[in-house]
């Protein structure tokens, strides 16, 4: 019984080195090891050159622009000469958006308030960070277009109608339209409204039917990314990059790049809400359709490591001389929790915090909260931490009452184990007399520990996951949060704290079992060297105060407070 404990913690060590393993291994683009993802029912994928499930038989989606899509698309006019593709950027108060004349997509977006730097190297803003791209073998792109006939597409070229470059003072909206040339009869206006302040763009389609015949096209919005990860994920951390489809009656899917590759990608096609999304660390775009509009989604590969997710949308039939208007919006920024709840129900997902959403979201609050009142994230964090050690005060208090208690005895069982050791049925009936005389429960320091670790690992993914965190200072050599220390000294501060909470507990009889315990500091020291400092800075205040506590109550019992070293000898 007196091994039970150990053996406890070490299930738990045992396992998160499991967990660590099979995120490497899905890092490094292999199959997980240990818990392969299940197949998700069968489901029908867009091909690379057709719609799906109602779009199919009435027209086919064209290629998504990139290098590899050259030549005619499927259903559309060739695609305009280069020199006829040109580009227009229009600025706002925190957006550079870069339109091109081919389809009036977007191809290109900055955001002038988040820095492209981490590392505090930009903090500034002097180089604003770039979401949106098509350079080189970078596509990042959002598009639209009709099918269901011979009809203007994302590759047709369209010109851009007046509109200033940027917003003037004083000025709350700016809009950017593009018009098309007809195309079997059918001309798309497509207009971008963009406000001060705000990340996500209202776009206007409006179909006008020029030709002498009704026509019933579709309207399709999609997002077209490159399948590479971001240069914020280490081999130690890996965070989503992917597609992802929101409804309300599925919740947020996530779809990984290798399921769409795969033909396996599961999720809802038939909606009515919700919206279709692109999410990679700390910030998304996503298109956001209006509520009760009928729509399908699809994910698909467009091409040798590009992939699209977007929405095809029935539109009622227009008459000769007729028009329609369809409207959405694009989001394009930081995942800013507050900001994407406001913007639809359940867009504040794409903020992904797991399985543990249901905790982090509250924390994150809290959070917030503190930092409104110190206007340092650093220091927030380490306030937050104090109270969750002080929510959990008692709860911490029995668990070290209890470690105390097994110290004191600890010389005890020691002794009676190498009395005993070759009777092992006398020396178990022995030491569960002596844990009733001394009232000691082997498993009380375990159980409260235990129960507090989804509070951490909740606390975890939301310092791991929130834009705030990055680029801002706490003090001195600590100038962003999500980036590892420079100098490594917060890890080597954890790793200290670490030991010294290691050696405040009682030794575990076994002395092979004793030397190995002392590997686990190490282990997290060498993994901590390469972590975001705000996780490194909220693991040594827990650290601190745990050390303070068990000291405390060990005083209180009246346990000596000593180092427990094993021989290594």
């Amino acid at each position: 019984m007196n091994d039970i404990r150990r053996s406890i913690l070490w299930v738990v060590f045992g396992f998160a080195m499991v967990l660590i393993w099979d995120k490497w291994q899905i890092h490094n683009g292999k199959p997980a090891t240990f818990f392969p993802t299940a197949a998700p029912p069968a489901a029908t994928v867009p091909a690379q050159t057709g719609g799906t499930g109602a779009a199919a038989g009435q027209g086919s989606l064209p290629q998504a622009a990139a290098p590899a899509a050259a030549g005619a698309v499927p259903g559309t006019d060739a695609p305009a000469p280069a020199a006829a593709n040109t580009r227009h950027v229009v600025r706002t108060d925190v957006m550079a958006l870069t339109f091109q004349s081919e389809g009036g997509a977007l191809v290109g977006a900055q955001l002038l308030k988040h820095a492209q730097a981490t590392g505090g190297k930009d903090r500034e803003v002097q180089t604003p960070f770039t979401l949106f791209q098509q350079e080189g073998n970078r596509t990042y792109v959002a598009q639209t277009g009709l099918i269901g006939g011979s009809f203007p597409t994302h590759k047709t070229p369209m010109t851009l109608v007046g509109g200033p470059a940027a917003l003037a003072d004083g000025q709350d909206t700016l809009q950017v339209r593009f018009e098309s040339a007809e195309v079997g009869g059918v001309q798309l206006v497509t207009t971008y409204t963009l406000t001060r302040g705000a990340y996500d763009v209202e776009v206007t389609h409006e179909v006008r039917n020029r030709g002498g015949a009704p026509v019933k096209p579709q309207l399709y919005r999609q997002l077209v990314r490159d399948g590479s990860t971001v240069e914020s994920e280490t081999p130690f951390y890996s965070t989503f990059t992917g597609p992802a489809v929101y409804t309300t009656e599925q919740k947020f899917q996530k779809i990984e790049f290798k399921n769409v590759a795969s033909d396996k990608a599961g999720f809802q096609r038939e909606a009515t809400d919700g919206y279709v999304a692109m999410v990679q660390h700390y910030f998304a775009s996503a298109w956001l359709g209006e509520a009760g509009e009928a729509r399908e989604n699809f994910v698909r590969k467009v091409a040798d490591n590009l992939f699209s997710v977007g929405t095809i949308s029935n539109l009622p039939e227009i008459a000769p001389g007729q028009s329609h208007t369809a409207k959405a919006r694009l989001f394009v920024g930081p995942q800013d929790e507050k900001v994407l709840e406001r913007l639809a129900p359940g867009l504040e997902l794409v903020k992904d915090y797991g399985w543990l959403t249901i905790l982090a979201k509250p924390l994150y609050w809290l959070l917030e909260k503190i930092h409104g009142y110190v206007n340092n994230w650093g220091w927030a964090i380490v306030l937050l931490v104090v109270l969750i050690k002080a929510a959990f005060y008692w709860l911490n208090a029995s668990a070290y009452r209890s470690m105390a208690k097994m110290k004191a005895i600890n010389p005890r069982i020691m002794e009676m184990r190498e009395r005993l050791k070759d009777s092992p049925q006398l020396m178990q009936q022995e030491m569960m007399k002596m844990y009733r005389e001394e009232k000691v429960n082997p498993l009380g320091g375990c159980f409260p520990i235990l129960v507090q670790i989804p509070v951490f690992i909740a606390l975890y993914w939301v310092l791991l996951s929130s834009v705030e965190m990055r680029n801002a200072p706490w003090l001195a050599w600590i100038t962003d949060l999500s980036s590892p220390d420079p100098f490594y000294l917060l890890p080597l501060v954890m790793a200290v704290t670490t030991m010294i909470q290691t050696a405040l507990n009682p030794l575990p009889p076994d002395p092979l079992q004793a030397k190995l315990m002392w590997f686990m500091p190490l282990i997290f020291s060498v993994m901590f060297f390469f972590f975001p400092s705000g996780l490194v800075l909220y693991w040594i205040t827990n650290n601190i105060l745990t050390i303070a506590q068990q000291a405390h109550i060990n005083h209180r019992m009246g346990v000596p407070l000593k180092f427990n070293m094993p021989k290594f000898k």
